[in-house]
This record gives structure tokens, sequence and C-alpha cells, in this order.
């Protein structure tokens, strides 16, 4: 029964919703008619809009760095956590990525997130280059550049074609873990 949706289902919706319309479109009524229930229940899971998108930013932080991060720790007995994660971003569509980043141009508390999460995700690379037997300020300045290709990526409007992206991920691998 979709009036018995939980504050995951909302988080859910906001996610999508941030992703394909921008934050302006984070708001209770929109938000109500897309999931097709009253904005009552929207209030029984937020005081206001205010509180919906701090806890957005939270269960975007969840979403994409500690899940993605836990995911890549139960399959590093099968392949390197680090080849992994930059095979799985960068052959993916980052469109939530760039429209959190966007919001953080114009708003302090999705900044705030922004960084924290950018701190989280540049210390993870750092570490597996670490473990792949690079030197601390090698690791430090390669996880720096990953990160930067990372953003540049994800806010690049161009797609590149599949045997070109193929080309541009091994040279990738090949620099960032050579010693």
């Amino acid at each position: 029964m979709p009036d018995q949706l939980s504050a995951k289902d909302w988080l859910d919706q906001g996610l999508k919703t941030l992703a394909a319309n921008g934050a302006g479109a984070l708001k209770a009524d929109p938000l109500a008619k897309a999931l097709g229930v009253s904005r009552g229940s929207f209030y029984w899971h937020f005081a206001d809009v205010a509180a919906f998108r701090t806890a957005m930013l939270a269960y975007w932080r969840e979403v994409s760095a500690e899940r993605v991060i836990a995911d890549l720790e139960a399959g590093a007995e099968h392949e390197n956590p680090l080849l992994l994660l930059l095979r799985r971003t960068f052959s993916s569509r980052l469109t939530l990525e760039k429209a959190v980043r966007s919001w953080a141009t114009f708003d302090g508390e999705a900044r705030i997130a922004v960084q924290a999460i950018d701190r989280r995700r540049m210390d993870y690379i750092e570490g597996q280059l670490k473990l792949s037997g690079l030197a601390d300020d090698v690791a430090r300045a390669r996880a720096q550049i990953l990160y930067w290709t990372f953003v540049g990526y994800a806010l690049s409007d161009k797609q590149l074609p599949k045997a070109k992206q193929e080309a541009v991920y091994d040279e990738l691998v090949r620099i960032a873990l050579e010693n």
C-alpha cells in the first residue's frame, strides 16, 4: 500500500528526483506525486524539506561511498578492489554524482557533504594504492590524480565510444599502479 512508505522509499525517490531534475525539485509535493501518495506521508517521516535534504545527503553518502566500499571489500578475494572500483566508476553514468556536486555549488550543507565524501573516497583509494606497494607520498598523489579524474568524468557531458573508453581505462590503470 503506497501510504505505508518508509523513509528509505522517500530517500530513494529523492535521489532519483535529484539526479533527473536537480535540487530545486526536492520538495514535498512533487515527490509525493511521483510516489502516488499525499504530502502527509512525507511529513510523517521528515519534519520539513530541510530535514529531508539533510537525510538525503547522509543517505547519498551511504549509497555512494559506504555501500560501494563494502561491496568492493566483499569482492576483494576475487579481484583487486581498486581495479574493480575503477572499472565500475569509469563505465557508469554518474548523473547523481553530477547533480549532488551541482547542488553543492549553491548550498553549504551539500558542499560539506561533498567534501566529506570526497575525503572518504580519497582515503580509501590512497589506502588501496598503499596496499599495492606504493610509498605513502606516491599513493597520496596518485589518489588525488585518480579522484580529480573521477570528478572530471562525473561532470563531463561527453561519453566515449566503448573501445575508446576501454583504452582510457587501461591507461588509467597503468598510470595508477605503475611502480
